[in-house]
């Protein structure tokens, strides 16, 4: 049973595309939150006390989190009220704190004595790229530079640092990616976001693209290149708490190009498994054979693959397996989420 007094939720406020002093080439905000207006300090109240009576929050570390804009951004006042409303619920000790997202260029002194006074606990900032030529090109406003400095700043007031980044943006590539990664990692921040660019309906990139002077990234690729992001964080002791668009109706009928799945994160997952189990079968199993290969129960699914896509390339590589659930596996913590144990149901001729 999962320890619920040590299990991370948010009570998700979105306030869509205010603050934001432009908008840049990608954003729809009202698409991919969902959201049409902007929320009162009563919407507030009323989502926090609706939340706190689900039994998904029972015994969970909850924050209330304010995402879709630039929450250190908008007015002042707007944002206060919003603040109050929601530190009634820490000054009670009903949530754990408060997160907020926001530009890296809206971060200074002053605000962050602000927010740590209403009991913020975490801030994410959007970075998504750490190359100046990609942010100008996507109309961020902001440099690299920003990044850093907001970030060390956060650290500095004792709060929990979050960074979003992209990949397939406008400018970008996967060299491009991977080096946003280590300018990330190298902050050490708490957690990560990783967002593959998704085409909507309404924007410069969707403009851009059926000029054809963007080519969105694909989504096989996409898929290739976020895997090896979620393990380069993984090997960093860094928390990659998203992977990919959340799900909605807005998002999938907003679509024109990217890359999107309702279970993005659970496909990059799936070809992490694939790689640990060849690898482990190659190793010790060398010249093929037929196995059972235990996984941690709750990671069947991953471990099989989409449409047990896995199970299909192991065999074509000439093992043959079935995948059974074993809760004596500890696939939780870090790097060691993915573990396997293979035995073979006929002993293949090998020195293994």
């Amino acid at each position: 049973m999962p320890d619920k007094a040590n299990k991370h939720s948010n009570i998700s406020i979105f306030i869509p595309h205010n603050g934001c002093p432009h908008r840049c080439a990608f954003c729809n905000q009202r698409t991919i939150s969902g959201a049409v207006r902007q929320p009162t300090a009563d919407d507030v109240r009323r989502a926090v006390h609706t939340a706190l009576a689900s039994p998904r929050f029972e015994g969970a570390n909850a924050e209330i989190a304010f995402f879709g804009g630039s929450f250190t951004a908008i007015n002042r006042d707007y944002m206060m009220e919003l603040l109050e409303a929601a530190h009634g619920f820490v000054a009670e000790g009903k949530v754990a704190g408060i997160r907020v997202s926001t530009r890296p260029d809206a971060i200074d002194d002053e605000i962050l004595k602000t927010l740590k006074h209403y009991g913020v606990t975490s801030i994410e900032l959007g970075a998504q790229s750490m190359k100046d030529e990609v942010l100008l090109l996507n109309r961020r406003g902001h440099t690299a530079q920003d990044v850093i400095d907001a970030s060390l700043l956060i650290k500095q007031y004792g709060f929990s640092l979050g960074l979003q980044m992209m990949t397939g943006l406008y400018g970008d590539d996967n060299v491009g990616a991977r080096y946003t990664a280590r300018q990330l990692a190298a902050l050490r921040p708490d957690t990560v976001r990783i967002y593959p660019t998704v085409v909507l309906e309404g924007t410069e990139l969707a403009e851009k693209m059926r000029t054809g002077e963007y080519i969105p990234q694909g989504y096989e690729e996409a898929t290739k290149l976020c895997a090896q992001l979620l393990r380069f964080f993984e090997q960093k002791r860094i928390n990659v708490i998203k992977l990919g668009l959340h799900a909605s109706d807005g998002v999938e009928g907003s679509m024109v190009g990217g890359a999107y799945h309702p279970a993005f994160r659970e496909l990059c997952e799936g070809i992490l498994y694939y790689n640990l189990i060849k690898q482990t079968l190659r190793e010790k199993y060398p010249d093929g054979g037929n196995f059972t290969v235990y996984v941690p129960t709750a990671n069947i699914s991953k471990a099989t693959g989409q449409k047990k896509s896995n199970i299909q390339r192991l065999a074509q590589d000439g093992w043959n397996v079935r995948i059974k659930g074993d809760d004596a596996i500890d696939g939780k913590d870090g790097e060691n989420r993915r573990k396997c144990k293979i035995e073979p149901l006929h002993q293949p001729d090998s020195k293994a």
